[in-house]
């Protein structure tokens, strides 16, 4: 009988980096990565960025050819979703009748797109996998009046990708501001200036309560009573993680599957990326990420700690995320609930610093179009430094 493998599940980032890191760490037994899409491990972020951009049709962002998949010597299972999960017996059900047994497991079945409740009328889109990204494409090509349903990170870079080929755009935000939860609201409020100043119209306090058209969307129903005409509709409000195939596992899932500080969530079981929930010791507090780096850093630290669990290291990190919007980056470290925010330059200008207090400590930096300081500020923060010391070190 075959030795039971060293199992991943999810063949996104996270769950590439834990097979990276399984093998890194010298694990040489059987390694298999499943995955529900049919398509080598890719890089999602450009998908909303750069795949969108006016031009000739974007490669395919893969993390990984084929000779490099070979070179790790990992089993790939792909197009086959795990549909339950067994820990007492440690087997993982594949396409919801194959039964494949593990020694350890790592998940990694990050998170899938909400959508507008009703029908799904043709010309609405989500946006998380690559064929969602190339309907959008090409509905971008031909749009002419778009609505953005969302004013997040994702639905803010579809709409500067629209506005990249003069598509008459305006984002629906269900808040009193964009961004509040992800950034505060003194923030959000300059955030919201982006798109005033890219011509993107902004709607916010308002939610959606119905599609107009036969078959294909013509029009968005507004709570106000408005109705805006749309030939294409992006569904921006936030993602799930997919965690439906563990409900009889016996696992604890709780928007997402929830994990001590060292990224265990059960006897064996590890989770990375978007559908981990895991304690954060550096801010006390109990975290699930959407973020590339989390996701890269969380699979690699899973599948160390899935192989030697006596010396299991606790997963401490500060949150790093990136957006590009029109021309300019937005990048944010650390944690937004702050006492204090206080801003180095100035909100009108096309670059700056927001600095974000709690207690007497630096906790959060957000900045525009300052690739060379924000790291800085993330190993700040990982510090733990001081507040007067962090406006000592943005003053020079």
């Amino acid at each position: 009988m075959p030795e039971a493998p060293f199992v991943v599940v999810g063949a996104s980032l996270a769950g590439l980096r834990a097979v990276e890191s399984a093998r890194k760490a010298g694990y040489s037994g059987r390694l298999l990565l499943v995955g529900a899409e049919e398509h080598l491990p890719y890089d999602r972020p450009p998908l909303s960025k750069a795949f969108l951009d006016p031009g000739d049709d974007p490669a395919m962002p893969h993390h990984r050819t084929d000779d490099e998949l070979r070179a790790l010597d990992v089993e790939l299972r792909l197009g086959v979703p795990a549909t339950a999960l067994d820990t007492d017996a440690r087997e993982i059900v594949l396409g919801g009748e194959e039964r494949l047994c593990y020694e350890r497991l790592v998940i990694a079945t990050g998170a899938r797109a909400r959508q507008l409740p009703g029908e799904q009328l043709d010309g609405v889109h989500t946006l998380r996998t690559v064929e969602d990204a190339r309907s959008i494409r090409g509905a971008l090509d031909a749009g002419r009046r778009m609505v953005v349903v969302g004013g997040g990170f994702i639905g803010s870079e579809v709409a500067s990708a629209a506005r990249k080929r003069d598509v008459d755009v305006t984002i629906l935000e269900a808040a009193p501001l964009p961004l509040v939860r992800a950034v505060g609201e003194q923030m959000a409020a300059a955030c919201a200036d982006l798109h005033a100043r890219n011509g993107t119209k902004l709607r916010c306090g308002v939610s959606v309560t119905g599609l107009e058209g036969e078959g294909r969307v013509e029009g968005v129903a507004l709570s106000d009573g408005s109705v805006l005409p749309a030939d294409l509709v992006v569904v921006g409000i936030g993602a799930d993680p997919v965690t439906d195939w563990l409900i009889a596992s016996g696992l604890h899932v709780e928007d997402g599957v929830v994990c001590d500080e060292t990224l265990r969530a059960g006897p064996e079981v590890y989770a990375a990326g978007d559908v981990a929930r895991w304690h954060n010791a550096l801010f006390g507090r109990t975290m699930r990420l959407e973020h590339w780096t989390s996701a890269a850093e969380q699979g690699a630290a899973a599948a160390r700690n899935a192989l030697a669990p006596a010396r299991a290291t606790p997963y401490s990190a500060v949150p790093y995320f990136w957006s590009d919007w029109y021309r300019d980056k937005l990048q944010m470290v650390g944690i937004t609930a702050a006492d204090e925010v206080t801003v180095i330059g100035d909100l009108d200008d096309a670059r700056w610093l927001a600095l974000y207090r709690q207690d007497d400590l630096l906790v959060g930096t957000l900045g525009l179009n300052m690739p060379g300081k924000i790291m800085k500020y993330r190993a700040m923060i990982g510090w733990r430094t001081a507040w007067q010391d962090a406006l000592a070190f943005a003053g020079r």
